[in-house]
């Protein structure tokens, strides 16, 4: 199946691309968290959402959920790992799947900076975000976890039943959680990622050095730059014209990803205009088949 769009992103933006996708009748897939918007759960009390005055986060997360439940939108609850131009399509990796789409709206929020220095460089050279797709190949080895959220749980579960050990570095409290022997914590944080054609180690912040060959960073959200090499970008964020449009045919960005300010009700209107730029793409390409 080839997809109409798939959306990267289920805060403001997402849903509202969604929603608007939905109506026009197209056939996309949003991925993301089911409990969409980590930031918009912890909001205390949001005062500029028109038609909500005074609404708690939890309050408009609840509004969102029964909107995609009322359109019968679903979420499929996988972090996009790639994006990958293949002509006039996209491929998108969500972990161990692979989807094909005519477009692409990202909608996934501000991109975390790097967990450790020299992520990037040591990309798929040891370090990995899936710990699904990645995993059999350190069975039996020295491996650490970056988490930055508790659902990642069941991969952290997943890779400790594969490593010899796996020193794990929750970035939240996690008191409750019982971790087989061979699962080691300490009181400091990664810095380093080490190696310069392959991972070969990690610095903590307190300057002990740690044997791994494998290093999984966990968390919500992925850099634009590494999930779509290619893609333009504007001091960090997405660079997009008035239309939501990228620098790369088909490909729409919408929401924190594109810039300040970082608004709800700014990211819910690009996260309308990214869809009917689709539309309007999608259309386009139908009359010049």
């Amino acid at each position: 199946m080839i997809y109409d769009c798939i959306v990267i992103g289920t805060g403001p933006a997402g849903i509202s691309a969604s929603i608007t996708l939905k109506i026009h009748n197209k056939n996309f897939l949003l991925l993301g968290n089911k409990k969409l918007s980590e930031k918009i759960n912890k909001a205390e009390r949001i005062l500029n959402y028109p038609g909500l005055p005074s609404i708690s986060g939890k309050g408009l997360s609840e509004a969102f959920e029964s909107h995609l439940r009322e359109m019968e939108i679903q979420i499929t609850e996988k972090m996009a790992t790639s994006v990958i131009p293949m002509g006039d399509n996209y491929a998108v990796t969500a972990q161990t799947d692979f989807y094909e789409t005519k477009s692409v709206i990202f909608a996934a929020g501000v991109t975390s900076v790097p967990l450790v220095k020299n992520e990037e460089k040591l990309l798929g050279k040891g370090i990995s975000y899936c710990a699904t797709c990645d995993g059999g190949l350190y069975k039996g080895k020295k491996i650490a976890v970056i988490s930055t959220n508790p659902r990642f749980f069941h991969e952290v579960k997943y890779l400790s039943e594969l490593a010899e050990t796996l020193y794990f570095f929750p970035a939240y409290k996690n008191e409750s959680v019982i971790f087989p022997d061979n699962v080691k914590t300490t009181d400091s944080f990664p810095e380093t990622a080490e190696g310069e054609d392959r991972l070969s180690g990690i610095l903590l912040k307190n300057g002990r050095r740690l044997e791994v060959c494998g290093l999984f960073c966990l968390r919500d959200c992925i850099s634009p730059k590494t999930l779509l090499p290619g893609l333009e970008l504007n001091e960090g964020h997405i660079a997009v014209d008035r239309g939501m449009k990228t620098n790369l045919t088909g490909c729409f960005a919408c929401g924190d990803c594109t810039g300040r300010p970082y608004q709800y009700v700014k990211a819910a209107g690009e996260g309308n205009v990214a869809a009917l730029g689709v539309i309007e793409y999608l259309e386009k390409g139908a009359f010049n088949q």
